[in-house]
């Protein structure tokens, strides 16, 4: 019978010691990368599987991040995901997932599973937890990071930008171009509590201009589709006709209130104007074009996935949280006369 080769047989080939061989297996940094190519040749040559279990049992780390995001279908937050896996997979960590489904019950359950795995660090998207949720992460022990938002009284460190703040560039960009009578689609804000900020800061923008803040379609529970978008448009050219202007709460929102505009010969931009958020990849290819807003969502990933890399070496600040604000940027196109 073949019995499996051992990790001793592999430095045995390649002429190095044990420790040399489990450092080229954990993306060890103090061995070359000539050295590690070599002994992982070596081992595939001979046809040896890292334990990473044992190897992790021995040195008293789980070797993962957990992460949690509220859904694994919606392009932003699996840009998130592949640029933090990526900078983690640099670091020798790998990422273990949760989704919340939008739901605070339900991320409080995850968190409380995914602690129990011992992780080197957690990852979690947004700033609003339910308060069983904070007492497990303030007591985890390992470094917390919150994303895509900027909490008021943060967990430890933040990667992220106020979905607050977002809507006051969309409102400012339409009012610029003449536009009053607006609206905001979203969904139910109990669920999606960023698009209640976003909801929020719409409403805070337009009383700052003296304009009406009323306007407000909410259609279902998050995140909204393009079905319920077209549906909360239908609603609102029914009910508010003299509307000029909609923010939707996403993109895929403001497409399918494009694709009800499309239906009923509503002329946009030139009978009413359409924006969204996101910055997704149907924006860019929809005619016309949907106006929008970038939050970098990858980037929001790189900088969490370096900055558990760095606090996990011990070289991040020692002054206390660490706060990334990652500024979203206005893509201004023809869905509301610009580009």
């Amino acid at each position: 019978m073949n019995t499996k080769p051992t990790m001793k047989e592999v430095a045995a080939a390649a002429g190095v010691s044990v420790m040399t061989v489990s450092r080229a297996f954990r993306s060890d940094a103090s061995i070359s990368d000539a050295t590690r190519e070599h002994i992982r040749k070596t081992a595939d040559d001979l046809g040896y599987v890292f334990d990473s279990v044992a190897s992790n049992l021995r040195s008293q780390r789980s070797g993962f991040v957990a992460v949690t995001i509220p859904s694994i279908n919606n392009a932003n937050f699996a840009d998130t995901v592949a640029a933090l896996t990526s900078r983690l997979d640099a670091a020798g960590l790998q990422v273990l997932l949760g989704r919340t489904n939008y739901d605070m019950a339900e991320e409080e359950r995850l968190i409380g599973q995914l602690l129990r795995r011992q992780p080197e660090a957690l990852v979690v998207t947004g700033g609003h937890h339910t308060e069983r949720a904070r007492r497990m992460m303030q007591k985890a022990g390992v470094p917390v990071v919150e994303t895509w938002d900027l909490p008021k009284a943060p967990l430890g460190h933040v990667v992220g930008f106020s979905n607050t703040d977002v809507m006051r560039f969309m409102v400012a960009h339409l009012t610029a171009r003449g536009y009053r009578r607006i609206a905001f689609i979203g969904g139910d804000s109990a669920y999606d509590t960023r698009g209640a900020d976003r909801r929020r800061g719409f409403v805070a923008a337009m009383e700052e201009r003296g304009l009406d803040p009323s306007r407000l379609i909410t259609v279902g529970r998050p995140p909204v589709s393009m079905r319920e978008g077209a549906a909360a448009m239908a609603i609102l050219l029914d009910t508010l006709p003299d509307t000029e202007a909609v923010v939707a709460v996403a993109d895929p929102a403001a497409f399918g209130a494009l694709t009800e505009c499309a239906r009923r010969g509503v002329r946009v931009p030139d009978d009413i104007a359409i924006a969204g958020f996101g910055n997704f990849e149907i924006s860019g290819v929809a005619v016309p074009a949907l106006t929008s807003i970038d939050p970098f969502p990858a980037r929001i990933g790189e900088q969490a996935g370096q900055l558990i890399a760095d606090l996990l070496r011990g070289d991040a600040t020692k002054n206390g949280p660490t706060l990334i604000e990652v500024e979203p940027q206005l893509v201004a196109r023809a869905s509301t006369g610009a580009g």
